[in-house]
């Protein structure tokens, strides 16, 4: 599959507190899809914004900060009404976020309110990590100072629309730097994301979009539900007249691999955020003395 003729999409989400998995919601979700020209570069783009109704008060700090007052809200719909607009913006796109973790954690909750889950998009691409990849020894990862190094235009700083038009060109902008491969397969690689697993192989979407096994004592359930079986498959041999071999093909143990790092073995960030403008909006800072946290 080729990814630069996919629908990139980045986005951003505030929220009623830190922690998603207690009582906060969001408040806000935003969304800039991005499309290539054949040289690599941005050509196109799409901004979505939506104010949401979080069905709970909204603290005072969160207003200090994020200028998002109980009113302005009262009105807007709820999640549960744009669930569908959102499932439908990235379920078949590249999608991108500065601190991908704090993110999905919000957006998966919500969905989970609605007995829905995770649409499962073709990419999760963090800019931070491309960032720490690019640039190891930086002292910060800001979104503000990735674009810097990357010549990138960072208009109205603190505003969600904008970070996320940021962030998408960031992405775009170093994939196209170093040359990375139209083979969505490749690309995850070269980013260590993930997303769909390679056709053809043990695991697959079922009808709901969620990565599942195809065959074993798991077939038809969610891989989210066994990562010691994914272990398994990584390291699984069978003997042939040639020796032993693995079990499964090299592609689908390059993904499960890259599974593995993102959602089991501890990858993903703690929530970073701290009760300051700058953390409530896309450019989560992670600075030299923070690495330990990453």
């Amino acid at each position: 599959m080729q990814w630069k003729h996919l629908p990139i999409v980045a986005f951003d989400t505030e929220t009623t507190g830190l922690n998603p998995f207690t009582e906060d919601r969001i408040i806000e979700f935003a969304a800039v899809v991005l499309h290539l020209g054949d040289d690599g570069r941005v050509d196109r783009v799409e901004e979505h914004s939506w104010l949401i109704n979080p069905e709970r008060d909204i603290p005072a700090k969160v207003t200090e900060i994020t200028g998002i007052t109980a009113a302005h809200v009262a009105n807007a719909p709820r999640f549960a009404d744009m669930a569908d607009t959102i499932r439908e913006l990235m379920s078949n796109a590249v999608t991108v976020a500065h601190n991908y973790p704090f993110d999905l954690g919000f957006l998966t909750n919500e969905f989970g309110l609605l007995d829905q889950h995770w649409p499962e998009p073709l990419a999760e691409i963090d800019t931070i990590d491309l960032s720490m990849m690019a640039w190891p020894d930086a002292r910060s990862h800001k979104l503000e100072d990735v674009c810097k190094r990357l010549d990138v235009v960072l208009e109205g700083a603190h505003r969600a629309t904008n970070d996320a038009l940021a962030c998408g060109k960031c992405f775009t902008e170093l994939a196209r730097r170093h040359e990375v491969a139209d083979d969505l397969q490749e690309m995850l690689g070269w980013a260590k994301a993930i997303g769909r697993p390679p056709e053809d192989g043990p695991l697959g979407p079922d009808e709901h979009g969620r990565v599942t096994f195809l065959e074993g004592p798991y077939a038809g359930e969610p891989v989210l539900l066994h990562p010691k079986h994914m272990h398994w498959m990584l390291k699984a041999r069978t003997r042939t007249p040639h020796g032993w071999q693995f079990r499964y093909p090299e592609s689908t143990r390059r993904w499960i691999e890259r599974w593995l790092d993102v959602r089991g073995s501890g990858r993903a960030r703690s929530n970073p955020k701290g009760f300051r403008a700058e953390d409530w909006t896309l450019d989560s800072c992670i600075a030299s003395d923070r690495r330990a946290r990453v």
